[in-house]
């Protein structure tokens, strides 16, 4: 009979993990499904270019590129990335005007009295301006600001020369008031070109130094206005939009009022917050605006041309873009009617975002122009807020001073992307040690593994227990971080996940050493090579590198697999030479055997470490983290010297007194204390108090023990003395 294969029956499986987003548009975790396949197209609200970058934006920055990269790189879709640079704005043109004009004023070389007189009409605006401000903490601000030009004025300094009014305080205060008098009369657009262009170059710059990828394509506004005007156009066209005065503006009752349409649909209790739609009008809005609008909640599409602005020409006259526009237009020209993410910070959902949604989604008659919205947290300094205009901030340049760009993302990664996050130096130790860590793990792991065949009959051997206990952690671990991962990017989680695959490599490895046995190179660098490639995907180590943080003090430079050969050869000798040194008893070769360990290798940026028993690790680290070492070394040193030696003046002043109370004669020990005794008996034992009574035979019996036992001090003195 002939047989055939039996029925084959697949395995169950456990339930498979899937990528879920925290939507701001559903204020919760959704399952994140692509419109085309395995393409994602991602638009990144930029910056507005006026100033230095600050840490807030690296917050936001930061935050979308690992977001970005573990999309990209560890569930591997295919990202088209935009990003925008906003080049107008109210806050831009403010700030060029002011520059501009004070620039004029500095070069008119004005007299002392002039600068005097001028300062003090500017604390005038100032007190005004104190005087409507009702945020306290910009009423602080404001008021400190006040306190110090004021006593610049009253002690004469503020008018000594034209060069005083480059000082912070007084060009803060006098820049306002010179906008105010003549700021209408800046009409060359290319002043208000020159400043967002060089802030964007410095902004480009700074994403380089913290490893953020560039997006695929940018979009500027300045080159974007006709593309805006057609746009707003249209929204008129559709019902959702009016011209007032030359400008236009959004109907948002039409809007609301429409089918398949809703206003504010991130935030829809902010609907009619007149702060939040005051700022998001700009600075330069202005209060008869109001009487333009069909409705208080309506807001600019297009701004009317005042004097002192930059402008162009549309069918409404001259003008300018409003803010939220840019953004739709920008993002529909690369996207179309739909994209798949769209990302900023936290406080832009309202009214910005919503906006943008309302004016692409009138523009295309759509409710789906944004399928995931994900907004990163705040940022704090040191627990408090921060703010440009409360001068609350700290540019990445300067963080950078402090921290490497490694180190920053390493705090990023240890804390959600979605929620609040303190930059301190407390928080920063936290990241610091975090990266000592694992630097010592991959250090380990080399060191381990450097003697251990890598390929051949010897690079196979039989697993112990550690060894299966170990990979059995490590494909739970591997598995713990897919899920955080899945679970809106965790990488909190994740890091968390992969301190404890160090602690049990780091385990595995010293048990290896105390018992002399070789370790699992495939499965130790297996180990390594998969918390790397993790690292890497994170951004915080170049993709050039095999295994660990690259040596040498080159990013993308490692120059370990060079010098290893020369100092493992090295170390074998020092080893050598050290063994014979010891069996000779050869003081002075072991001293220089430690002093080219601890003096000399260390500048090279080479750390050996000896072991009892065992060959010395070699360890390639940073030059100025072994210099840094060396000092807390030699600190910690003096710091025991200095104890021993205090130990030991304290024990030489114990003997001194001790030999000095063995020099004095019994009948002279109580003699000196007048202060407690009167009269002594024939052998020098009080027997009478200061005061001139009796001492008590209970005392009396202690006096006399105490003579007795410096009665047998000072025999064993005289003794001595023979002797």
């Amino acid at each position: 009979m002939k047989r055939s294969q039996p029925k084959w029956s697949p395995p169950s499986g456990e339930g498979k993990s899937v990528l879920r987003l925290y939507n701001s548009l559903t204020r919760q975790k959704e399952e994140f499904v692509p419109q085309s396949g395995h393409t994602i197209t991602w638009y990144n609200c930029g910056p507005t270019v006026y100033d230095a970058s600050h840490m807030g934006h690296a917050r936001s920055y930061i935050s979308f590129d690992i977001l970005r990269r573990v999309l990209m790189d560890y569930f591997h879709y295919d990202i088209f990335y935009c990003m925008n640079i906003t080049d107008i704005d109210d806050k831009i043109i403010v700030r060029a005007r002011q520059n501009y004009l004070m620039d004029q004023y500095i070069q008119s070389n004005p007299s002392p009295d002039q600068i005097k007189k001028d300062v003090t009409s500017s604390l005038e605006l100032l007190k005004a301006k104190i005087a409507k401000e009702s945020d306290p903490d910009k009423l602080n601000m404001l008021t400190k600001m006040q306190q110090k030009v004021m006593a610049l004025v009253d002690s004469g300094d503020a008018g000594q020369n034209v060069n005083t009014v480059r000082l912070v305080e007084i060009r803060d205060i006098m820049a306002p008031w010179l906008d105010k008098q003549k700021g209408a009369t800046v009409t060359d657009n290319a002043i208000f070109s020159e400043l967002p262009r060089y802030w964007e170059e410095e902004f480009h710059k700074d994403m380089v130094a913290l490893n953020v990828l560039s997006a695929d394509v940018l979009t500027r506004v300045s080159e974007y206005v006709p593309e805006i005007v057609e746009y707003i156009k249209k929204i008129i066209n559709n019902g959702y939009g009016y011209e007032s005065n030359g400008s236009v503006y959004f109907d948002t009752k039409a809007f609301d009022s429409a089918p398949n349409h809703f206003y504010a649909k991130m935030v829809p209790e902010a609907y009619g917050d007149k702060k939040a739609l005051a700022e998001g009008e700009g600075e330069l809005s202005v209060s008869d605006e109001a009487g333009e609008k069909r409705s208080a909640t309506d807001f600019a599409l297009w701004k009317a041309s005042k004097p002192g602005e930059p402008s162009w020409e549309s069918p409404w006259g001259k003008g300018r873009p409003g803010w939220h526009i840019e953004c739709s237009v920008m993002a529909s020209d690369i996207f179309g009617e739909s994209m798949d993410i769209h990302s900023g910070g936290f406080d832009l959902k309202f009214p910005h975002h919503d906006n943008e949604l309302a004016q692409a989604e009138a523009y295309y008659e759509n409710d789906h122009w944004v399928r995931y919205f994900v907004h990163s947290g705040h940022l704090t300094i040191d627990g408090c807020k921060m703010s440009k205009s409360l001068k609350n901030f700290i540019t990445i340049k300067e963080a950078l001073k402090k921290y490497t760009s490694r180190q920053m993302r390493l705090l990023y990664l240890l804390h959600s992307w979605k929620d609040t996050l303190d930059f301190s130096e407390k928080t920063m130790d936290v990241a610091l040690e975090y990266e000592r860590t694992l630097n010592e793990f991959f250090l380990n792991v080399k060191d381990s593994v450097r003697n251990v065949a890598a390929t051949g009959v010897s690079a196979f051997s039989k697993w112990t227990e550690e060894e299966v206990k170990l990979n059995e952690r490590f494909q739970g671990k591997r598995k713990a971080i897919h899920e955080a991962l899945c679970d809106n990017v965790d990488t909190r989680s994740s890091m968390e996940h992969i301190r404890e695959l160090v602690s049990a490599g780091n385990s595995y490895m010293a048990t290896a050493r105390s018992s002399q046995r070789q370790v699992n190179r495939k499965l130790l660098m297996t180990i390594a090579e998969y918390i790397t490639d993790m690292l890497k995907i994170f951004g915080a180590i170049p993709t050039e590198q095999s295994i660990g943080f690259p040596q040498g003090g080159a990013q993308n430079t490692n120059v370990e697999e060079t010098v290893m050969p020369f100092l493992s050869a090295f170390a074998s000798f020092r080893d050598n030479i050290r063994s014979l040194a010891r069996e000779t008893k050869q003081k002075d070769i072991l001293s220089e055997c430690d002093k080219v360990r601890d003096e000399v290798l260390p500048n090279l940026g080479v750390r050996l470490e000896d072991h009892e028993g065992s060959a010395t690790v070699i360890k390639l680290v940073d030059k100025e983290e072994l210099l840094k070492e060396r000092a807390e070394k030699l600190k910690l040193e003096e710091k025991k010297r200095l104890e021993k030696e205090k130990k030991k003046a304290e024990q030489a002043e114990k003997d001194a007194q001790k030999e000095a109370q063995r020099r004095i004669p019994p009948s002279e020990m109580f003699k000196s204390e007048t202060d407690k005794y009167s009269k002594f008996d024939e052998k020098g034992i009080p027997t009478h108090d200061a005061s001139g009574v009796e001492i008590p035979k209970s005392a009396m019996k202690k006096l006399q023990k105490l003579y007795a036992a410096q009665e047998k001090k000072y025999e064993d003195f005289l003794k001595s003395q023979k002797s």
